[in-house]
């Protein structure tokens, strides 16, 4: 009686201390995320977002993408929310070892919920570690997702879910070896056999339960000492960054970009005020409460690293390491923003000064001195200016989207990222050299390329029809066919251009084009950072449309495109600036004709061809099964490639990188094209002017190093349609191009 008596007040001794350090931990946490910009669109809807928490928690639905660890985390997830009940039932049994739940303590149901939790929570976490250890650094050096993150914290949180679970059996087959718990072998089919070869002692009850407990206060006291253990604190942060995620709805933070905000608002570049808006960001704490809370949730996975087509191609950019690095910074920085510092645009400070606060000598000595050297230092900036994030990493991002695709507590790197180029560009005129160009190409010309305007019609010379051009009347037009840059003035694309305009005249399809007074949608500038030169373009752009389909509804405006990116940015980023229109892409429109036996393929094209999807049809938009349909109406064999569509790899065009040179590491285009030559095709296809380019570039590559045949050819998709629809004869655009 006397040991159950000391290790009862052992127990609740250690717990009271982990408690409160946990709690006093929790509550900073929430100061230090709440040091964010406002954001009111994470309010609501409530119903839609509680119902994408549960559904992500409870079917794993995101940690599903990796299936090998998917169960085994979900054991390790429910042994940790419902095993939370079991460690409360500690706290009786360290006193007295018959105690146990009223009511439910003794119900079979309960017992064999608690023998599972038990069993795949040690089974889960080892299973877990065994992953963790298989997947190591050391074994395969930067190809690891697990390179760059913190092993220690995560074999501690690993070590503790297996204790727990071992204390959960242990008491539970000391209860049945000293006689004080009976249930059937169906609720314990572990325990009691294992009950069988223990000793009949009720005080090995409360020594096991003493362990349960201990296990979880420890680690209560060391994540509570380490605010920026995402490891652990992911179990709590996850329910709320999951909830308020940007899309209600359930979809990741792909598609549109987040609009540049400032105080919670979208920003008003017109009226604008520089001394108290934010551009982007600038400093850590110009993030919105949400970045922070992302920064907080991450668990070091590395999932996102695996996919980054960046990080797999040498170069410095990791998506985890990013967040992981802000993270770091915003904590170390934050008891010098809690104590009211702060400083403007020129590093000096604003925040901090004698004649704001009466206490300001204690604010002051309040702020260690390892905060006030955090302060100082460039959130952008290399490693002579002791940089947060260097500016290779930060201009090496496609904004493919893989990292947001495969991050299982919905981080929005891709947001993130572009807030910071926003700044960049804006404010600090800090960018690549060969963006100044494009820039320039783009304000002055209104495409990247730098043409005139006069020239957007060359494309339609030697076609034997004649492509309507809008003269102030759609008329009978159901669509409006938007070119784009591409389209109208790269070579390649040009073609894939002809071979829509002839299947569009072949299936009766009633379309008219811009010509000259089309401009750039500004995408590459908008990835690029420059908001203020994508809002020129996309309102200037919106008032043509507008004024385009002035006498037809909302439902009925509609565009086909072929370039990604822009069916990207008229479909999902034009609304935000006043111009809402039902976009196709010129894959789904030409399937729909084919279905429709608008479009009769008659000569099969017998090729061996393996399609690369467009990250900006794919991931950012989920348009995966149309252009596969096309090739297999037009009769070739499709061979897929290892990483397809939602973990389809970039070309290395996104994020404005077409117009920037790759100087570190492999190609991303070449890599691509080397994962595209390894299914042995006679023709990779694709649905993108971008990738189009890319991926050729990187086949002549191949084929100078004789490493490609010169069979090897990259096509539109559209391409190999008309071929087969031309009963095999050579399209017109070939023959003019």
């Amino acid at each position: 009686m006397t040991l159950q008596l000391v290790l009862g007040l052992v127990a609740v001794a250690v717990s009271v201390v982990a408690w409160g350090v946990f709690v006093a931990a929790v509550l900073k946490m929430i100061k230090i995320i709440r040091l964010g910009q406002p954001d009111s669109t994470r309010n609501g809807p409530f119903w839609a977002r509680l119902k994408t928490l549960i559904v992500e928690f409870v079917a794993h639905t995101r940690m599903a993408k990796f299936r090998s660890v998917a169960p085994w985390h979900w054991m390790v997830m429910w042994g940790f929310l419902i095993g939370s009940a079991v460690l409360f039932e500690a706290y009786g049994e360290v006193f007295d070892p018959h105690f146990h739940w009223p009511i439910i303590g003794t119900w079979s149901v309960w017992l064999l919920l608690v023998e599972l939790l038990g069993l795949g929570t040690v089974v889960g976490g080892v299973a877990l570690a065994i992953i963790r250890q298989v997947n190591h650094p050391r074994r395969a050096d930067r190809i690891s997702r697990f390179q760059g993150s913190d092993f220690k914290s995560a074999y501690f949180v690993e070590a503790v879910v297996i204790i727990e679970g071992l204390g959960i059996l242990g008491v539970k087959a000391f209860k049945q070896s000293s006689g004080l718990e009976v249930a059937p072998l169906w609720t314990s089919f572990v325990t009691q056999p294992l009950a069988q070869l223990l000793p009949s002692a009720a005080i090995w009850v409360s020594i096991m339960a003493l362990i349960k407990l201990l296990s979880g206060m420890i680690w209560l006291i060391v994540v509570g000492r380490n605010l920026t253990m995402g490891v652990a604190w992911h179990r709590f942060s996850a329910f709320f960054n999951i909830y308020f995620k940007r899309e209600a709805d359930g979809g990741v933070a792909l598609g549109a970009l987040k609009p540049m905000m400032s105080g919670g608002k979208v920003l008003d570049l017109e009226e604008a005020d520089p001394d108290k808006d934010v551009f982007g960001v600038g400093k850590v704490e110009d993030f919105t409460w949400k970045g922070v809370l992302d920064f907080s949730t991450c668990t070091e996975c590395g999932r996102c690293q695996s996919q980054c087509p960046a990080w797999n191609t040498g170069k410095p950019l990791s998506p985890k390491l990013v967040i992981t690095q802000l993270r770091d910074h915003m904590y170390a920085k934050a008891p010098y923003l809690l104590a009211g510092g702060s400083r403007d645009m020129a590093g000096d400070e604003v925040g901090l000064v004698e004649d704001k606060y009466e206490d300001y000598k204690k604010r002051l000595e309040s702020i260690d001195v390892l905060a006030m050297a955090e302060s100082e230092r460039p959130l952008v900036g290399g490693p002579d200016e002791l940089g947060v994030i260097d500016p290779e990493v930060l201009w090496s991002c496609t904004t493919c989207g893989a990292c947001v695709e495969q991050c299982p507590v919905d981080i929005e790197h891709v947001d993130h990222i572009v807030d910071m180029r926003r700044y960049q560009v804006l404010i600090e005129s800090n960018f690549p050299t060969e963006l100044g160009g494009m820039f320039k190409n783009l304000e002055n010309k209104g495409n990247p390329w730098g043409q005139n305007a006069k020239d957007r019609l060359a494309w339609t010379e030697g076609l034997e029809f004649e492509v309507p051009v809008f003269d102030g009347e759609l008329g009978d037009a159901e669509y409006l066919f938007w070119v784009g840059c591409a389209g109208a003035f790269e070579d390649r694309a040009k073609k894939t251009t002809r071979a829509v305009a002839e299947l569009l005249h072949t299936a009766g399809v009633k379309y008219t084009v811009l010509g000259p007074e089309e401009t750039c949608t500004g995408d590459p500038a908008r990835r690029a950072g420059n908001e203020f030169l994508f809002q020129m373009l996309a309102q200037q752009n919106v008032e043509v449309l507008n004024s385009v389909f002035e006498d037809r509804p909302v439902g009925q405006r509609k565009i086909v495109v072929t370039c990604a990116h822009c069916f990207n940015t008229l479909a999902n980023e034009y609304p935000q600036v006043g111009g809402t229109y039902e976009v196709v892409h010129h894959t789904q429109l030409l399937n729909k004709l084919v279905r429709e036996r608008r479009l009769v393929p008659v000569a099969p094209v017998t090729e061996d061809v393996t399609y690369h999807d467009p990250c900006y049809l794919g991931r950012h938009n989920k348009v995966y099964e149309a252009p596969r349909e096309l090739i297999g109406a037009s009769g070739a064999k499709l061979r897929e490639m290892p990483r397809h569509e939602e973990r389809s790899m970039c070309c290395g065009a996104g994020g404005a990188r077409m117009w920037m040179e790759e100087r570190i590491g492999k190609r991303i285009n070449v890599d691509r094209v080397d994962e595209a030559l390894s299914t042995a095709p006679s023709k990779i296809a694709t649905g993108c002017p971008f990738c189009r380019v890319m991926l050729t570039d990187g086949v002549t590559a191949r084929q100078s190093d004789g490493l490609a045949g010169a069979h090897v050819e990259v096509v539109d998709v559209a391409q190999m349609l008309l071929e087969s629809v031309k009963r095999g004869q050579p399209a017109t655009e070939d023959a003019n191009a």
